[in-house]
């Protein structure tokens, strides 16, 4: 008989979501857990609501109705400070807590200073945690660690699991329901082939906790795959492995597999160096027939000595080369950069997003140096004394948490704005014929910018209007050249587009859309307050204060919707449609969209 018998299972989410619908957690992690102990534990349960702001009051309830003798809370970093919200509702209900995850498992010490956590699970999880459920807290199962006697036990490392095939399928049906999906038909969805890495980059925490690349055999992935394929509707699955392509050989004959079996009605995202794209040349064809769509990149610096620092072996040549074949291969190339490292300045991270542009890149995430506990670079900036903030809530890649030899937090944060402003090449915005259409897309890029530094809870609305409007500035000064070479069969403008952006202060940038032969060029001027706007005005304040008013949650649910209607056209994604309109959250921040958009015409010529 096992030692817990009743299991409630949590991933601690993120305090704030990022603006990417593939970005949302699946819990993937503790559906493993649940798999390790499924024959063993009497019930095994995951709170309901965890996909939006109401989990801690839910998880209560459960509590409170259920018995519940274990809670076993998964964290990352940024969801350190909601895991221990939760951990203390479990005590408050008298159930044992164990916490592992990546954050646990870099600073046990930290973690078991809380009265709220019993023990802490160090490292690879589903062989410990099955041992802690039969036998309870004991020195005879290693990867565990808790208080006694006024210290720590440490009751040894863990092995790593060698033989990964022999791990379970994780417990997906166990999850809550999802944006009207149950546990096991999420359409966006996570699968591991691999564990570790072969690398060890400097800002990483791979190393940390699962070490060693161990990749699963291709017939145990396949049966994975099987059971996530839905031949009536198309999937977003993220094969969110360290590193997909380490084996080519390996990756080739899941593919075969895929395709001989007919599991192809995927949309797959991965992440991968580009080493190994330039590697993997010849299956790229096949990867496209599974249903690869997108390739994460880590590029990171356009520096070599940058790149040398953070023991990325990344050479420049090899990102040009596999974007090149990507795009030869209708594989769409997503770069990540990491800006704020100690050594570069304001000029140097002002050369990333010409970098970017210049690979030929159509996407690009510019994420902030984030020294995670348990990483080289968490030591190095520690020990320099420019960590500016352990507030993990900040943890997610786009708060920046540091400073540099040459740049403060601040700088950090504006440097952002401005790389995303500076990479956007404004094609979707070229190629409308009318000006309605084109401030629709500008309103869109903007929202996505500002909800990205809603992620940031240091700043409030009129700081991230001056930050958004200050990269703008930032980029005119630099005379960009912006043009796109315009289709026949779209026609030439008629006559030139124009519309303005607006600081709170008076402020504005004017920016024109004109016809020159076959190319549309666009053009930025500094404005004075005092003069007449030619065109719409977007009013930087209405469009911060109708994001604000906007909650992740319901972006989120906005944005997952979108991203099954783009995956599922036709009779399904009018259904989509249908769903959203029935949401009323969902209708209020479409009305308030909408009529930021008819007050920008009110405002047009001083009207």
């Amino acid at each position: 008989m096992a030692f817990f018998r009743n299991i409630c299972l949590v991933e601690a989410p993120q305090a704030f979501i990022t603006p990417f619908p593939r970005f949302i957690t699946d819990c993937i992690g503790v559906c493993y857990l649940a798999a390790a102990v499924e024959d063993i534990a009497e019930s095994l349960v995951i709170p309901d609501n965890y996909y939006n702001d109401r989990l801690a009051e839910s998880f209560d309830r459960l509590l409170q109705r259920r018995k519940i003798d274990l809670v076993a809370i998964s964290s990352m970093t940024g969801g350190f400070n909601q895991a221990v919200r939760l951990a203390g509702i479990a005590k408050r209900h008298g159930a044992f807590v164990v916490m592992g995850g990546f954050h646990p498992t870099a600073l046990p010490e930290e973690v078991l200073g809380l009265d709220c956590v019993d023990l802490v699970a160090i490292g690879e999880g589903e062989a410990t945690f099955r041992e802690l459920v039969l036998h309870g807290p004991s020195r005879d199962v290693k990867g565990l660690a808790w208080r006694e006697g006024g210290g720590i036990v440490h009751t040894g490392e863990r092995e790593l699991i060698s033989e990964v095939d022999s791990i379970r399928f994780p417990m997906r049906g166990l999850r809550p329901e999802r944006f009207g999906e149950r546990g096991e038909e999420y359409t966006i969805d996570t699968i591991y082939t691999s564990r570790g890495c072969p690398w060890s980059c400097s800002f990483c925490a791979n190393d940390r906790m699962h070490k060693s690349w161990r990749g699963r055999s291709p017939e145990n992935v396949v049966e994975e795959i099987a059971t996530l394929h839905d031949p009536n509707r198309k999937k977003l699955i993220k094969i969110w492995d360290a590193n997909f392509l380490t084996n080519i050989k390996r990756a080739e004959a899941i593919c075969d597999l895929m395709i001989g079996r007919g599991l192809t009605n995927f949309r797959i995202m991965t992440e991968t160096r580009a080493k190994d794209i330039v590697r993997a040349e010849r299956i790229l064809d096949k990867l496209r027939a599974v249903g690869l769509n997108k390739v994460g990149l880590g590029i990171e610096s356009p520096n070599p000595q940058t790149l040398e620092l953070m023991n990325k072996k990344n050479s420049l040549d090899d990102v040009s080369r596999a974007i090149g074949l990507l795009e030869r291969h209708h594989i769409g190339a997503e770069g990540y950069f990491i800006i704020g490292h100690q050594s570069e300045s304001e000029a140097d991270t002002m050369a990333y997003p010409e970098f970017a542009k210049s690979l030929g890149l159509k996407q690009a995430l510019f994420m902030s140096m984030t020294p995670y506990p348990g990483t080289k670079i968490f030591e190095e900036y520690r020990s320099e004394g420019n960590i500016t903030s352990t507030d993990w809530d900040l943890y997610n890649n786009f708060s920046p948490v540091v400073k540099t030899a040459s740049m403060s937090t601040r700088d950090l944060v504006r440097m952002m704005a401005y790389c995303n402003v500076a990479f956007c090449n404004y094609r979707s915005l070229l190629k409308r014929q009318s000006e309605g259409a084109a401030l629709l897309v500008f309103l869109r890029d903007l929202f996505q910018l500002v909800f990205l530094f809603k992620v940031n809870k240091t700043l409030d609305g009129p700081e991230v209007a001056t930050i958004v409007f200050e990269a703008f500035e930032r980029y005119l000064a630099t005379s960009p050249q912006i043009e796109y070479e315009s289709k026949p069969s779209s026609g030439p403008l008629r006559k030139p587009m124009r519309f303005s952006l607006e600081h709170p202060s008076g402020r504005r940038i004017d920016f024109m859309i004109r016809q020159q032969g076959g190319k549309r060029l666009m053009t930025m001027t500094d404005a004075a307050s005092a003069q007449t706007a030619p065109g719409p005005v977007v009013r930087l304040s209405e469009v911060v204060d109708a994001a604000w008013s906007i909650s992740m949650d319901v972006l989120m649910r906005l944005l997952y919707r979108n991203e099954l209607m783009r995956n599922n056209p036709g009779n399904k994604s009018r259904r989509q449609a249908l769903a959203l309109l029935a949401d009323r959250d969902v209708r209020r921040a479409v009305v308030r969209a909408f009529r930021l958009y008819r007050g920008c015409f009110r405002h047009r010529k001083g009207g």
